[in-house]
């Protein structure tokens, strides 16, 4: 079996739509999706995901399929709860009426987290000091629940920490989805932590991300990826991929985010 994680194009986050750049990156991506074979497709509800999609539906002839769970992973921290909480995102917070702003639970500072290593371990994170101030794991399982769901369908069940094999299958599902949703469900193929994902890999607008099942025992699969943040659609149009979703290569150079 084969899972194509494709991100949207660059973001206005702001209308929850795509830049004209992001526009322009989804239709360099429809152009090559009938060579991804892309079997069923299953699309973000959110609009930016919708929208890079919409373009390669209409070169196949589709109609979206919604799946609600594959909405950006929305797990959310509280500084107000933990002072080392509020260390662990020092430089990323804002106030507002003398508390601080709710936030996303990664860009976490690497001073911190690398350090601490129960942000490692497969099952410690989850009584991590950060994921105790957020609602990460309910979101976390409702994630894993999703994928879990549509696996079996192609006869893929979980079962420990591997997945049991029903009726073996060549299926692609395709995602257009996003980074951090895409992160959350690696971590749960590959049994670690999500936090491993979410802090040391990044796919940037409209790349394609590629994993295959493997049965090396007859009746156990395991997942493996074959590439990850594929641009191929990009640069051989001449289009540079877009920076979002990283931070800046070098401290000094202002011009990347910070």
């Amino acid at each position: 079996m084969r899972i194509l994680f494709i991100r949207h194009g660059e973001p206005d986050y702001e209308h929850d739509t795509l830049t004209e750049r992001g526009w322009r990156e989804a239709e360099l991506l429809s152009e090559q999706i009938e060579s991804l074979s892309p079997g069923e497709i299953y699309v973000s509800p959110l609009g930016r995901a919708r929208d890079t999609a919409s373009c390669s539906l209409k070169k196949l002839g589709r109609e979206e399929i919604i799946l609600p769970w594959l909405e950006e992973f929305a797990a959310r921290v509280d500084p107000n709860l933990s002072e080392e909480v509020r260390q662990a995102y020092a430089t990323e917070l804002k106030m507002v009426d003398g508390r601080y702003k709710p936030r996303i639970v990664w860009d976490i500072l690497p001073s911190y987290w690398t350090e601490h290593a129960e942000y490692y371990h497969p099952e410690d994170w989850r009584n991590s000091e950060i994921v105790r101030c957020s609602d990460m794991v309910e979101q976390y399982d409702k994630v894993c629940a999703g994928l879990d769901a549509l696996l079996a369908e192609h006869g893929y069940v979980r079962e420990g920490r591997h997945y049991r094999v029903e009726k073996s299958s060549s299926d692609t599902i395709t995602f257009f989805c996003h980074f951090g949703i895409t992160a959350v469900m690696l971590s749960h193929l590959w049994s670690c932590s999500p936090f491993i994902t979410l802090q040391h890999t990044v796919t940037a607008p409209t790349s394609v991300t590629e994993i295959f099942t493997e049965e090396r025992q007859q009746g156990i699969a395991d997942f493996r990826l074959t590439r990850l943040g594929d641009v191929f659609h990009l640069t051989s149009a001449g289009e540079k991929p877009s920076f979002h979703a990283r931070f800046c290569e070098r401290y000094e150079n202002t011009e990347e985010r910070h």
